[in-house]
């Protein structure tokens, strides 16, 4: 089903994703296109696209831990991350079977507290996915610990309804912006 769905919005999203390239392009230095070493299924490291919304030569760190992250963004890097357009291009991690649509979201390969965390409670047996219970309770607000204990809730809870829910509280959630700090 993600596969579908992901080839069905890939088609839908076509010309939005080559216009948010382009403007990546024009605005600042560097490709339109950061791939980021994620943290998948079993723990297993994969490459996960997002369009770049942070300069080139930034450290590969969480946002929150950066010093200035507002001096890191690009021109156009605040409005990807306000409006999820910089999450597009994770379309292709699910056409490839390293996430899904719905499921923790992939931690960076260094946040070595929460991958401990998401083991211990048995999440890292979940493909990460484009959105998320923990995603939608808080986004870039909750601390790890939180964070795991919403991701665990989903394990036990995961289903197609509510999969479903999760998708359509997503949506309301990035039109109201809620839970973004950068």
């Amino acid at each position: 089903m993600d596969f579908l769905l992901a080839v069905v919005a890939g088609a839908i999203l076509i010309v939005p994703l080559l216009l948010v390239a382009i403007a990546v392009r024009l605005t600042s230095a560097g490709p339109a296109l950061y791939w980021s070493d994620r943290v998948g299924r079993h723990n297993r490291i994969f490459k996960m696209p997002k369009f770049r919304s942070m300069r080139i030569g930034t450290p590969a760190v969480a946002t929150h831990l950066l010093t200035n992250p507002d001096a890191c963004l690009t021109p156009i890097g605040s409005f990807l991350r306000r409006s999820s357009l910089d999450e597009l291009p994770q379309l292709w991690s699910i056409l490839v079977g390293d996430m899904s649509f719905v499921g923790p979201r992939p931690a960076l390969f260094n946040q070595d507290d929460l991958i401990a965390l998401r083991t211990e409670q048995g999440v890292h047996e979940l493909l990460p996915g484009l959105t998320g219970w923990a995603q939608i309770n808080g986004r870039d607000e909750l601390p790890i610990p939180e964070k795991v204990k919403l991701d665990a809730e989903y394990l036990v809870r995961r289903s197609l309804h509510f999969d479903l829910w999760i998708i359509w509280l997503t949506f309301v959630k990035v039109l109201r912006r809620d839970g973004v700090s950068h």
